[in-house]
């Protein structure tokens, strides 16, 4: 896969204060990558460093295989903080006003509107809009230059579920387009649901980078309530660790097990289990492990 961000050893201080430390990534094309991390690790600060608005302290960082340039700028669409509009303009002409600055087409300004559902109200003035029509509309500014990477930095803060679903969706239609996507956030479902691949930062340094598709690999956990479940599975070859946990008996299962081979040995057993669930490891839970370890290193 071709590498459309290559990052070696970025760090950014601010006096004492190390915002981003030593970070390496790589993004490659058509990933929709996720930058999370609770407030305050980096991830803001980073993107300010890739768009050229947030000088480095050493490090660097390429885009397409090259060094970042202002015309290879115009290739990456960005939502870094809230976009500035006129309240008292019309969608289309604030959308007018940013195809002037990035010297962008305005043919391109309808397929946008309409890319992020807001062409019916493209005449109404932006005070009007809700938070999340907002939001979109903003979408819609990066989308101008018909960029072929878009960097959103909390795309759903402040919205609520429904906005949230619907930025969601949004992002979505876009990668499945062949963009490549880089989205920063602090909520875990919302990197989980939308991502391909995502990385964990925490104060500036990178506890993580991988493919969200890798979450739950490896040991299974089947959840187990039956009468006698724990003294008989002590028994079986297929269990790796057993532990009772609110009363229920939580199961790591040896390698090539699954839960209908725990299912079938107590039923052999005689036992006849009245609730059984196979767990898998959700992002949440990986993320709180991952910074546990770190102030645990």
């Amino acid at each position: 896969m071709e590498t459309v961000l290559s990052i070696r050893g970025l760090t950014k201080r601010y006096g004492r204060l190390t915002a981003v430390n030593n970070l390496s990534l790589e993004v490659g094309r058509g990933e929709v990558f996720g930058i999370l991390g609770p407030n305050g690790s980096g991830k803001t600060t980073t993107l300010g460093i890739l768009l050229d608005v947030i000088n480095r302290t050493s490090g660097e960082f390429s885009w397409f295989g090259e060094p970042p340039t202002k015309e290879m700028r115009k290739r990456i669409g960005a939502i870094l903080e809230t976009p500035i509009f006129y309240p008292y303009l019309s969608a289309v002409r604030n959308l007018e006003i940013v195809a002037e600055i990035k010297e962008a087409s305005k043919e391109n300004i309808e397929p946008a509107l309409q890319k992020v559902e807001l062409f019916d109200r493209k005449d109404d003035k932006f005070r009007t809009y809700s938070l999340g029509m907002k939001q979109r509309l903003s979408i819609a500014s990066a989308l101008i230059c018909d960029p072929e990477v878009m960097i959103l930095d909390e795309p759903t803060n402040g919205l609520d579920p429904q906005g949230i679903a619907e930025i969601r969706e949004l992002i979505r239609r876009i990668a499945a387009e062949g963009k490549t996507i880089i989205l920063a956030s602090h909520l875990l479902d919302e990197v989980q649901k939308v991502c391909t691949h995502f990385c964990v930062l925490k104060k500036g340094n990178l506890l993580y980078s991988g493919s969200v598709d890798e979450i739950g690999a490896g040991a299974v956990t089947v959840e187990v309530v039956a009468e006698k479940a724990p003294e008989v599975l002590k028994e079986w070859s297929g269990a790796k660790e057993i532990k009772l946990e609110n009363g229920k008996c939580l199961v790591t299962l040896s390698d090539n097990q699954s839960a209908v081979d725990l299912n079938r040995y107590l039923f052999e057993k005689g036992v006849v289990a009245s609730h059984l669930l196979t767990q898998k490891k959700s992002l949440e839970k990986q993320f709180l492990e991952l910074l546990a370890e770190s102030e645990n290193a």
